[in-house]
This record gives structure tokens, sequence and C-alpha cells, in this order.
């Protein structure tokens, strides 16, 4: 245990509103997984804030389930990390009603992702959508997180987080670490195959490749990808988005840089290209996908794995909130 002591500590969260995606994969786990040895890593289902939106309560059950399963099929080592769901722990709900008297209206309001789910989900703006946010945060701070693996659009909630962290501080003393947020170096942004103006999103579920896909449904959605009238296989974002995604995706999924893939396809056409896209993405996942089933049909082995990381969350929780409950004046229990 002793090198632990020294290791800085990490916090992310997928929701299990969908499947997890070939971005999720590429732009979080993947990275999640690199991380494992380097860190103290706690990674964390977010059923609290998959509930922003209406959820299938069965639905949601499996989803948490199936998203476990995919995380240790991932790599995911609940020796080496703490793995477990956000409701199971409920110093995140507490934690996140302290830090909401110390969050500013306005400071939320200005919210991007806010303003956008707004739009999206117009005839159901609850509370629990404005104050996402501090939610988020409370999960960060209630673990003493010295950083914050994000892509670039999640970058504005944590540097809440460490407004709200640094107002708190001000007020009752050094309480909560500054968390920093991490952005990978390396992880190319996935776009969507349908559109590549767009993230790929559960949302669009002809451009987005899961995890789970079978074989012949990923070959299907690379067979359509959006492309363009040239037949050149060369890398420019700008003139060539479709293009562009592809060989990011291709080079994610094989290992080999970027020039590479354009030399490996240059005079090849679309067809080709696009079919060698989809089967390295089939390769890639099918081990993923294995697992995944076979852990699936032991529920009692998941179980375990989601009671145990709780068990160990909830003892670091416990500690932070018994300190904030202590400074802001509440008697002990």
């Amino acid at each position: 245990m002793g090198d632990t002591a020294v290791k800085k500590r990490i916090f992310s969260g997928i929701q299990p509103s969908g499947e997890l995606t070939l971005g999720s994969y590429m732009g979080a786990i993947r990275n999640w997984n690199a991380l494992q040895s380097e860190y103290d890593c706690v990674y964390c289902i977010v059923d609290l804030h998959a509930i922003t939106v209406r959820q299938d309560p069965a639905q949601l059950r499996r989803r948490c389930l199936t998203q476990l399963a995919q995380y240790l099929a991932c790599g995911l080592d609940p020796e080496k990390c703490i793995l477990f769901v956000q409701s199971h722990v409920p110093e995140h709900a507490e934690l996140s009603w302290i830090l909401g008297c110390h969050t500013q209206f306005g400071e939320l309001s200005r919210m991007t992702q806010f303003k956008q789910k707004s739009q999206q989900h117009a005839d159901n703006i609850t509370a629990g959508l404005f104050t996402y946010p501090v939610l988020m945060a409370a999960d960060i701070l209630l673990y003493q997180a010295d950083a914050v693996p994000v892509g670039a659009d999640q970058k504005q909630h944590v540097e809440l987080c460490r407004d709200i962290a640094q107002r708190f501080n001000g007020v009752y003393g050094d309480v909560f670490t500054l968390p920093e947020p991490l952005i990978p170096k390396v992880g190319a942004r996935i776009m969507s195959l349908n559109n590549p103006a767009n993230k790929m999103s559960k949302s669009d579920p002809e451009g987005c490749v899961n995890l789970l896909d079978k074989p012949e449904d990923i070959r299907r959605k690379f067979k359509r990808a959006v492309t363009d009238s040239e037949t050149s296989v060369r890398y420019d974002p700008e003139a060539k988005p479709g293009v562009s995604n592809l060989l990011s995706i291709y080079s994610a999924a094989s290992g080999k840089s970027v020039a590479e893939a354009e030399a490996e396809f240059s005079g090849q056409g679309y067809g080709v290209f696009k079919n060698a896209v989809g089967e390295a993405v089939v390769e890639l996942f099918r081990p993923i996908r294995e697992e995944s089933e076979r852990l699936l049909s032991d529920k009692a082995y998941l179980e375990g794995i989601y009671r145990q990381g709780a068990e160990r969350a909830r003892a670091v929780a416990i500690r932070t909130l018994r300190k904030v409950h202590r400074k802001v004046g509440f008697l002990s229990r």
C-alpha cells in the first residue's frame, strides 16, 4: 500500500443513459485504463445524473449492470481502481445540497450544457437539469480528486467545481482539494458517421457505433458512413470531415498513425477504405463484447464488484462529508 499514498487521485464517471459508444471508448474509457497504474482512480456509473432526463426504470437498472460489465471488459480492474454506482453512495446527493447553498444562480444559468439541454428537452426543464453541475462538483470534491479526465466540452463544469471549492474553502478553511481538468493529449474526438459535423451520440443510432453492436451492424454502419464526392483518402477536417473522421477512427482502432493510414489507402477508393475501418472496429470490440456477455451471465459476480466498490467509495466519501458537516456547523451524528 506504500505507493498509493503518493499517487494523485482521479474521479470520472459516465451516465448509464444508453449504450457505451465508440466515442466514449476512444475519448474516455481507453484513457481511464491507461491512468489506472499511474493514479488512484475512482470511476463511477453516474445514475443520479442520468435521471435529469426521464428514464425507463427497468432499462436504467439493466444499463447500469451492462455498463459495469463493459468497464470490466475494457480492462478496468477493481483491484487497481474503485468502480461503483453513484446512487449507492448517498454522500453524493448530500454534499450536492450543501454545495448548492454555496453556488450562485447566475453561475448555473451560464452553463453551456444547460442551455443546450434546455432546448433539446424544452418540455421537461427540471431543477435537476439546472443544478446538475453542482452534483458533478460534489462527485469530484467528495473524493478530494486532484484531476478529472474530461473532454474539452466538460471543462466548464470542472472550472465551476473549482470556483465552488475555492468559495467554500475561503469561508471555512482548507476543506477541498482543487481539481485540475485532465484533457487527454491523445484521443480523437469521434464524430457521427451520418453527420461528421456532430459528435458521435447515442441520440443518432445510425451514426453511432456501440461497444456491444454485432459485427454485421458495425460493418453496415461504416458502409453507409458519409464521405464526399472525391475519391482520395486524406486527412483534411475542414474540406473532408467524413473521411477525416474515418481516418481518426481507423488510426485509433488499428494503432497506425493517420499518415500510415493515408498511405495504406492511397488510390484505393472509399469502398475499400470504409470496409477496412469497419473491420478494424469489429476486431477492436470483439473481445470486449464477448467478455461483457460472459460477465453479464454472472450477475452475482457483478453485484459483488459494485457492492465492494460502494463500500470503498463510501469510506473516502464519509471522511470528506464529516469534515464538511463540522465546518458548516452541523451537530455530529
